[in-house]
């Protein structure tokens, strides 16, 4: 007997795992769409770029049964001082099958290996999490909705656009908060985003930064690193003002104060996932001025 078309294996978890390319991203955001997700072409494009994905083939020839992204950070990218996971994804026909923990395992233990690991996770995926090690040490609440301005403007703190001349400094600014090196993600948001912002104090010292970046039919706000509520409240104002989609952003629950000043100038709880990590106890850096992530899937 002559057999056409893709053979599948004896186990779905015997399907080997391959290094993903940006020639795969059209294979990722249908991934995204098959599991009810916007397509998000834009982040994709971004986390293949500056990031290492993972997937593994559909055995019925159309296109990933499962993917993911790994994002290093440090000065060497062969030993890390941290790595995030994100998106996450296996197709609806092949869930509930193994290939979710299969992706994970094989880059936790094998590609990650003694790297201190974190993600974003939802009620859906922390069990698995779990049962790989990772602990929750954090939570962040994504609001979205259109922005209201305040009748009066807001704080009085300065808020400029960025120049190629910041970018050295929102660098130093961004390593100090972060607590590791990011710059090959930092270096790319001016062509990613559509905006980023500086905030300085009367001295001229960098006191913030937040970038604006679209995402389908909203503007996502991140990262967002600044000294202070006034501060961040003045970034995510400016940024507010130059666009007229909804925004969205994910906030560490901690800055209670910016989560309450967002919705009372429109914007609404969507929902809440836990921040998880893996061979260390928290994030590093200073959570008290890093507000929002660039995004969930980078950490």
């Amino acid at each position: 007997m002559i057999h056409s078309g893709p053979v599948t294996p004896r186990l779905l978890t015997d399907l080997p795992i391959r290094a993903l390319t940006p020639d795969d991203l059209r294979h990722c955001a249908d991934l995204s769409e098959d599991r009810g997700w916007p397509r998000e072409d834009h982040k994709w494009g971004l986390l293949l770029a500056a990031g290492n994905g993972y997937g593994i083939d559909a055995p019925d020839g159309r296109g990933l049964a499962a993917a993911c992204v790994v994002t290093r950070y440090g000065d060497t990218p062969a030993k890390p001082d941290l790595a995030a996971i994100g998106m996450v994804l296996v197709a609806d026909r092949y869930a509930r099958k193994g290939l979710g923990r299969r992706l994970m395992a094989h880059v936790c233990d094998d590609v990650l290996a003694g790297v201190p690991l974190t993600l974003h996770a939802t009620p859906y995926g922390r069990p698995l999490y779990e049962e790989l090690g990772f602990d929750t040490t954090g939570r962040a609440e994504m609001v979205r909705g259109p922005f209201r301005p305040e009748a009066d403007g807001g704080t009085a703190v300065p808020v400029r656009p960025a120049t190629a001349e910041d970018l050295a400094r929102i660098v130093r600014l961004d390593t100090e908060v972060f607590g590791t090196d990011r710059t090959h993600m930092i270096a790319r948001l001016p062509a990613f985003a559509d905006k980023v912002l500086v905030a300085e104090d009367g001295s001229g010292a960098l006191i913030g930064y937040a970038a604006l970046w679209p995402n389908m039919d909203t503007h996502v706000i991140g990262p967002l690193i600044a000294r202070d509520t006034a501060t961040a409240r003045a970034l995510v104002t400016a940024l507010a003002a130059t666009t007229e989609r909804p925004l969205r952003t994910d906030v560490d629950v901690r800055h209670e104060e910016l989560l309450a000043w967002l919705k009372a100038r429109g914007l609404q709880s969507l929902a809440f996932n836990a921040v998880m990590t893996r061979s260390i106890p928290g994030l590093p850096g200073d959570w008290t001025r890093r507000w929002a992530p660039l995004t969930v899937a980078a950490g």
